[in-house]
C-alpha cells in the first residue's frame, strides 16, 4: 500500500517536530507479509521459537506418584492410563520431545482425540444451579489468547495424522480461538462449530424485573479441528425412540397395461388396474418370512413400516445437557457430550487426551468407551477429583443405560507429576534411575567418560562436563573444600572453564552457586534446586494452589520446577460425643513470597484442606474440601 504525497509530508513534519506517528501509518510503513488475518497483539511469540523452549518453559522429567488399581489388568501392550499433575505446557513438552521413558515413542503421533475445555478468559464469574463453587476466568485479553496458543502448538505435534481437536469456548473469546485454531491447524482443517448448552438457568428471562439489554446467552461452541484431511470419523446416529409400527399398501402406480401377478400370503393376485406390486416376489417371500406382510380386513395385501429409532446428528447439540454437576467441580462437561465426541473420532483402545483435565469427565468416559486415556491439571482439587472420579466409577452410571451403573472398575492407571517432585520419593530411586532423573532434571546429555581417573556423566548444552555426586557411597562426606581441591587437582587443567556438579543441597556445604578454583568455576546444581540466575534466563517459578474459590482456574505458566516437601502441621482434635472436632494450630511451608523472596508466616501459604473421612492409609479418596478463605471467613 503506497503512501500518498501528503501523507509523506505529513510523516516528515512530525518527525521534524518530534512528535508520534499516528497509529494509521502501522501498516502503510510495515506492511505485514501475510495474505490472510491474522491476530495481532504483545507477547505473540514464533511457533518455532515455542517447539524450541524459547517461551522459558521446557520438558520436565514425570515422577510416577502413584498406581492406583495395580491388581487390575492394564492393556495387552502394557499401557497405563495417566493422570499428570503439573503445568499442560510443560507436559506437553515432554511428550514432544519424547525422551522420558516413562512415555518414550508411546504417546508422541499417537493421540487420536484431543478434547479441552479451557477457562474462558473472561473475568466474569460463574455460578451454578445447584450449589456447585463459582469461579473466575481471570486471565484475559491477548494474555488467555497467548497462553492457549502456545499449547495448541505443541498439542497438534502429538496428535495422530489422523487426529482430532475438539475446543470448547463461549461467545466472550470464541471468535478470537477460533482465529488461533486457523492459524496453528490450518482453516482448511476446520470441520464443525457445534452448539452445545451453557449452564442452564431456567426460566431467568420470566423471572427478571428489569428490562434486559440482550437475549440471554444459553449456548457455547465446540470448535472441531484434525491434523490432516484423513481424519477418522464415524458420524453418531441419536437415539430418538422407538416409533409405532405402521401398515402401508403395497401397489404403486404403473402405466404398464399388462401387470403381472405375485404369490402373497398364498394366495395369486393381480395389483388394482393401473397399479402394480412394489415388491419382487423374492422380496414379498423375505418379507412374509419376518412377518411383515398381512392383509386386511378388505383382504388387501399390506406391508409394514416402523419408523426410525435412530437419526444422524447434526451440528446442533442443545438436546443434551453442556455442564453436569456431578462432582462438585466447576465446568464438569457432561458424559453425553463427551460420549459424542470421542465415539465419533475414535475407535476402542485409541488415545484421547484432556490436558485441561478439571473434573475428569473425558478420561472417565473414555474408560467406560474402553479407550485409552490420558488428563492433566495444575490443581490439586482437580488431581484429587479426577483420581476420586476414577477410583469411584463403578458406581457410576453406564453409558449404555443411565439408569444403571458402570459396574466395572477403572482400568490400572498410574498419576505422575510434572515439574513439581515429591523430594523423599527422589532419594528412594535406584542409582541408574536417580542418576536419570536429575540428569533429565538439568538437562544434562549422558556422555560417560573418564579424565584422570575422574569419572564424567554427561554434558550441559553448552558444552561443559557434568559428575553426579554419588551421594550412596559417601554418605559421611560432603562436597566441601576438600573435596573440589582434590577434584581440582585431577581435571583442572583438562575440563575447560566449568564444572557442574549435581548433588543433594544438604550434601553440598556452599551457600554460593559455585565455588572457583584457578580459572575453573564449579557449579552446583543441587537437588532441591537453588536458582543459579547467571545461567538462566528466567527465574523459576512455582505453582501456587488456589486460596480460594475465585481462583480455581487461573490460568499460568510453570517456569521451571519445584520440589514438594511435607509442610510443618501441628493440629489437635477433641471427641464431643459422636463428633470429632479437629483444629489446624500451625500451617508453615517452604513457600516464599516470589516478589521479596521473603518466608511465608504462619497460615499464609495454606490453599485449601482436603478431606478423606475413611481414609484407608493407602490411597486418598476425597470426600469434601474447604478453601482457606473459607477458615479465614469464618475464624473465631
Amino acid at each position: 500500500m503506497k503512501l500518498t504525497k501528503h501523507e509523506i509530508d505529513d510523516i516528515i513534519e512530525r518527525l521534524q517536530k518530534g512528535e508520534t506517528i499516528p497509529d494509521d501509518f502501522k501498516y502503510k510503513l510495515f506492511p505485514v507479509k501475510q495474505k490472510e488475518y491474522e491476530l495481532v497483539y504483545g507477547g505473540k511469540m514464533r511457533r518455532e521459537d515455542i517447539l524450541a523452549n524459547e517461551d522459558g518453559v521446557f520438558p520436565v522429567p514425570l515422577q510416577v506418584e502413584k498406581i492406583y488399581n495395580g491388581q487390575r489388568e492394564r492393556w495387552k501392550d502394557g499401557w497405563r492410563n495417566i493422570i499428570a499433575f503439573g503445568d499442560n505446557l510443560q507436559f506437553l513438552k515432554a511428550i514432544y520431545e519424547n525422551k522420558d521413558p516413562l512415555i518414550k515413542n508411546k504417546i508422541k503421533g499417537k493421540v487420536k482425540l484431543i478434547y479441552i475445555d479451557p477457562p474462558f478468559g473472561t473475568g466474569d464469574e460463574y455460578d451454578g444451579n445447584k450449589g456447585q463453587m463459582a469461579y473466575s476466568a481471570k486471565t484475559k485479553g491477548a494474555e488467555f489468547v497467548e497462553f492457549l496458543r502456545r499449547r495448541l502448538f505443541v498439542a497438534k505435534e502429538i496428535l495422530a495424522e489422523d487426529g482430532s481437536i475438539f475446543v470448547r469456548q463461549d461467545y466472550h473469546f470464541g471468535h478470537y480461538v477460533k482465529l488461533v485454531l486457523d492459524e496453528v491447524f490450518g482453516k482448511q482443517r476446520f470441520i464443525n462449530d457445534i452448539v452445545v448448552n451453557r449452564i442452564s438457568k431456567k426460566g431467568f428471562a420470566n423471572r427478571i424485573s428489569f428490562k434486559p439489554l440482550k437475549y440471554p446467552v444459553s449456548n457455547d461452541y465446540v470448535f472441531w479441528y484434525s491434523k490432516t484431511d484423513k481424519y477418522y470419523f464415524d458420524i453418531y446416529k441419536k437415539f430418538i425412540g422407538k416409533g409405532k409400527e405402521k401398515w402401508h399398501s403395497m401397489d404403486v402406480m404403473d402405466v404398464n397395461p399388462k401387470p403381472r401377478p405375485r404369490i402373497i400370503l398364498g394366495k395369486e393376485m393381480l395389483a388394482p388396474v393401473g397399479r402394480k406390486w412394489m415388491y419382487s416376489q423374492k422380496n414379498i417371500y423375505e418379507m412374509e418370512k419376518k412377518g411383515l406382510i398381512r392383509s386386511n380386513s378388505k383382504g388387501t395385501p399390506q406391508y409394514k413400516v416402523r419408523n426410525q429409532e435412530f437419526e444422524l446428528l447434526d451440528t446442533n447439540w442443545s438436546d443434551i445437557a453442556g455442564y453436569s454437576f456431578s462432582t462438585g467441580y466447576p465446568t464438569e462437561n457432561s458424559e453425553e457430550l463427551l460420549e459424542r465426541i470421542i465415539k465419533s473420532t475414535t475407535k476402542e483402545k485409541e488415545i484421547v487426551f484432556d490436558f485441561f483435565g478439571g473434573s475428569g469427565t473425558t478420561a472417565a468416559v473414555a474408560e467406560k468407551l474402553n479407550r485409552k486415556w490420558i488428563t492433566c491439571d495444575i490443581g490439586k482439587l482437580a488431581f484429587y477429583t479426577m483420581q476420586k472420579r476414577l477410583l469411584n466409577i463403578e458406581s457410576s452410571k453406564s453409558i449404555e443405560n443411565p439408569k444403571q451403573q458402570y459396574g466395572k472398575p477403572a482400568k490400572s492407571f498410574v498419576s505422575m507429576n510434572t515439574g513439581h517432585y515429591d523430594l523423599a520419593k527422589i532419594f528412594e530411586l535406584k542409582q541408574q534411575e536417580y542418576s536419570d532423573f536429575v540428569m533429565n532434571l538439568f538437562e544434562v546429555e549422558a556422555k560417560k567418560k573418564t579424565i584422570s581417573g575422574i569419572q564424567i556423566d554427561g554434558e550441559k548444552k553448552d558444552g561443559y562436563n557434568v559428575i553426579i555426586w554419588q551421594y550412596w557411597k559417601f554418605k559421611d562426606s560432603t562436597v566441601d573444600k576438600d573435596f573440589l581441591h582434590n577434584l581440582h587437582s585431577h581435571i583442572g587443567n583438562k575440563t575447560g572453564r566449568r564444572v557442574y556438579i549435581i548433588a543433594p543441597a544438604n550434601y553440598v556445604d556452599f551457600i554460593s552457586d559455585y565455588y572457583e578454583i584457578g580459572k575453573v568455576r564449579y557449579y552446583f546444581l543441587k537437588v532441591p534446586y537453588h536458582i543459579i540466575r547467571e545461567l538462566h534466563k528466567v527465574q523459576f517459578k512455582k505453582f501456587r494452589q488456589p486460596q480460594s474459590k475465585s481462583n480455581v482456574n487461573d490460568l499460568d505458566d510453570a517456569i521451571g520446577f519445584h520440589f514438594m516437601r511435607q509442610p510443618e502441621v501441628k493440629s489437635e482434635w477433641k471427641e464431643k460425643g459422636r463428633e470429632y472436632h479437629i483444629t489446624i494450630k500451625k500451617f508453615l511451608s517452604d513457600f516464599s513470597e516470589e516478589d521479596t523472596e521473603k518466608d511465608m508466616e504462619n497460615f499464609e501459604s495454606l490453599a485449601m484442606v482436603l478431606i478423606d473421612k475413611d481414609f484407608d492409609g493407602e490411597t486418598f479418596d476425597m470426600d469434601t474440601y474447604y478453601f482457606a478463605t473459607f477458615f479465614l471467613r469464618n475464624w473465631r
